[in-house]
């Protein structure tokens, strides 16, 4: 069963991909055979698999050979699960790869830095697509879920990001605050997908050993951390609820925005500076797609800026540096435990 699925796929696949260059006027080839490993014991091994995922089944005939992950925060799952010699792709890159993962991820080709187009993953001939953000796997991205599965190539997207009400401004609304155990739930979902589980299970303790280790006798309940991911003209800053609100609760702060519901408004700097932070969490990122993109032009604006220089965080150089990847929902929220209770050590303000 599953080898013909797989060959069916790529038929659909290769058709599309025809009508789009046709349309394009471009010319470009095919990866050939690179995706018969996805026909291999379909009927074994417990395939086929379905998951509840965002509201939809998702069905896969077989552990998945040719994987495109479309964002660095489900990547960095595959990656860390030892999947790199099932992936075929990846894309939308926010800062350099997590430290231990730089040699599986050098395996894999990165399609784009940012979003690549729908028919630049379809090259890739993919048997599975995942990614982190609706943003990315919906309109106005990439493409919409029904698009690949009209193809036979099942999609799945990061529970943490469905939890939220997508749209509007501020990069979406939470109800409820994020969990780690959300995004351990992504990493469960993916192993079972690829019949890795044990590995899944292996990951999720390592993550909530570390979480343990960098949080014991940490307690700082007279703190007020700010977060900024990004933009000095009107700035992205942590409301209450995604990843930077898993950190604030580890580490027993309170976060000077915990008024707001939205993912990441767009905050004036008067207000900013109203709420005088304790510290200030900086993104620290490698991509170009806004102003103020790395944590050393966050601090020159913070510094310069007649209505921030004065803030209290900004006279006591109270910064902690983290990575895009580390304040969005990810495993790499783990890393950003780790910093900023270690920042807090370092300021005294560990309880």
């Amino acid at each position: 069963m599953g080898t013909v699925v797989a060959t069916s796929r790529r038929t659909r696949i290769a058709a599309v991909l025809l009508t789009s260059l046709m349309a394009l006027t471009a010319a470009c080839g095919t990866k050939g055979s690179g995706g018969e490993g996805s026909g291999k014991s379909a009927a074994s091994g417990g395939y086929p698999r379905t998951l509840e995922n965002c509201g939809e089944k998702v069905t896969v005939d077989s552990p998945p050979r040719r994987a495109v992950s479309l964002n660095q925060g489900t990547t960095e799952i595959l990656l860390s699960l030892g999947l790199a010699d099932r992936m075929a792709g990846t894309a939308t890159w926010t800062d350099p790869v997590a430290r231990g993962l730089g040699e599986e991820n050098a395996k894999v080709e990165r399609l784009a830095d940012n979003a690549p187009s729908f028919e630049r993953v379809l090259e890739e001939e993919p048997d599975f697509v995942a990614a982190s953000f609706e943003s990315t796997l919906g309109k106005g991205g990439v493409a919409p879920r029904g698009d690949f599965e009209k193809l036979g190539v099942p999609t799945y997207l990061s529970p943490t990001d469905c939890a939220k009400e997508n749209g509007g401004s501020g990069d979406g609304e939470r109800a409820r605050p994020l969990r780690m155990d959300d995004v351990y739930g992504e990493v469960r979902d993916l192993a079972e997908a690829f019949g890795v589980e044990k590995r899944g299970e292996k990951l999720i303790a390592e993550l909530k050993a570390r979480t343990a280790k960098a949080t014991e006798d940490v307690e700082a309940s007279d703190t007020r951390l700010m977060y900024w991911f990004a933009n000095s003209e009107s700035p992205y800053l942590a409301g209450c609820c995604g990843a930077p609100g898993i950190i604030t609760r580890a580490v027993g702060a309170e976060n000077v925005f915990d008024d707001t519901h939205d993912e990441w408004p767009q905050i004036n700097w008067e207000r900013v500076a109203d709420r005088d932070p304790d510290v200030i969490v900086l993104g620290d990122l490698s991509r170009k797609s806004q102003t103020a993109e790395t944590a050393a032009a966050k601090i020159k604006w913070l510094e310069s800026n007649p209505v921030t220089r004065h803030m209290k965080a900004v006279e006591k150089k109270r910064y902690v540096l983290l990575s895009g990847a580390a304040m969005n929902p990810s495993i790499r929220t783990v890393e950003g435990i780790e910093k900023v209770a270690k920042g807090l050590r370092t300021f005294g303000l560990a309880g």
